[in-house]
């Protein structure tokens, strides 16, 4: 008996795409979600076109990343202009078109993702695969490998295990059936051991600094905190100091902020209940840069110079504390 719904059509649609005279390039912001997926696809693309490589468009600094990359192998390049020249046809995983303006260069043949589609920024690509209620795009490639009766080999289904683990944050975010059925199938298959190694590597020590500024500027905004950590080397950073504040009794949501490469980049994250972080992030800097995400999970990147003079804490301070008179406060 299947323990996924089958996709004959939709692999169909898929495979059709793929010619063995060309050569591909699939496209990532690198995260463990992104790496998982992106890993998956080359192993279906790789008897079926000419070459297919992976490059992400961010630095990778995050110390779990750095681990899932090199004990699991995982062929990823920075993409820089000689790289793109060298692929034909592009494909786009665990991100959509209008998450980054670095993804707008590509004219993407295919698109697979599980972010929330945004109004007014349809995605459109030959073959695209949207679904909003998957925990992770992991998941999705799962199904993908099953429907294809390709059994994932170590590496790969370590890969995955990891993205799904690491995108429902081991099942405390939005799941469904298949992200459990999914997790469960590549169980059978992954290296537990390798998994547990990579879930270990979080932090760099000098970015205790970062996590010291955050806990120095955290204020309490109504029912939620916010903390400014300034300038950091890489935004993974933010990600993981937000994760960090989630953990705090009684905090339905949060919001932590700093600057990196002339961009004020923004991390939501929220209790998924009494407000979609998403639609809040967009709301807030939607019009002044990219912004949205999940309920719980969100993200906004804004340049500096469509802030003016102001101060990029001052800045957010203010966003976050209006229609909150009064209830702005340090910890």
């Amino acid at each position: 008996m299947a323990i996924f719904k089958q996709l004959d059509e939709q692999m169909d649609a898929l495979l059709e795409r793929f010619d063995k005279d060309e050569n591909w390039l699939i496209v990532i912001n690198a995260d463990p979600d992104a790496l998982g997926s992106a890993l998956a696809l080359r192993r279906i693309m790789s008897r079926r076109v000419a070459s297919v490589g992976i490059g992400q468009i961010n630095e990778i600094k995050r110390p779990d990343n750095l681990a899932m990359i090199r004990y699991l192998r995982i062929p990823t390049q920075k993409i820089i202009p000689n790289l793109v020249a060298q692929y034909d046809k592009f494909a786009l995983v665990d991100s959509q078109p209008h998450h980054n303006p670095e993804f707008e260069d590509f004219e993407f043949d295919v698109i697979i993702d599980h972010h929330p589609l945004v109004e007014g920024k349809p995605v459109e690509a030959p073959y695209t695969d949207i679904r909003p209620k998957y925990g992770s795009t992991c998941t999705m490639l799962t199904e993908y490998l099953y429907n294809l009766k390709i059994r994932p080999a170590k590496l790969l289904a370590t890969a995955l295990l990891y993205g799904i683990k690491s995108d429902t944050r081991s099942f405390e975010r939005k799941f469904i059936d298949p992200d459990v059925t999914g997790f469960k199938w590549l169980n059978k298959f992954a290296d537990v051991k390798l998994m547990n190694r990579i879930s270990n590597s979080e932090f760099h020590l000098d970015w205790m600094r970062y996590f010291s500024r955050a806990f120095y500027n955290l204020r309490r905004i109504g029912q939620g905190l916010y903390a400014h950590a300034g300038n950091v080397e890489n935004p993974d950073i933010l990600v993981i100091v937000a994760d960090f504040f989630t953990r705090v009794h009684g905090v339905p949501w949060l919001v932590v902020s700093g600057v990196c490469d002339d961009k004020l980049v923004v991390i939501f994250r929220g209790d998924g209940l009494r407000r979609d972080m998403g639609k809040y992030a967009a709301s807030l800097l939607g019009d002044l840069g990219s912004a949205g995400g999940h309920k719980g999970a969100a993200r906004a990147e804004v340049e500096l110079a469509a802030l003016g003079e102001e101060d990029p804490e001052i800045f957010m301070l203010k966003k976050l504390g209006k229609g909150q008179k009064g209830k702005i406060k340090r910890i």
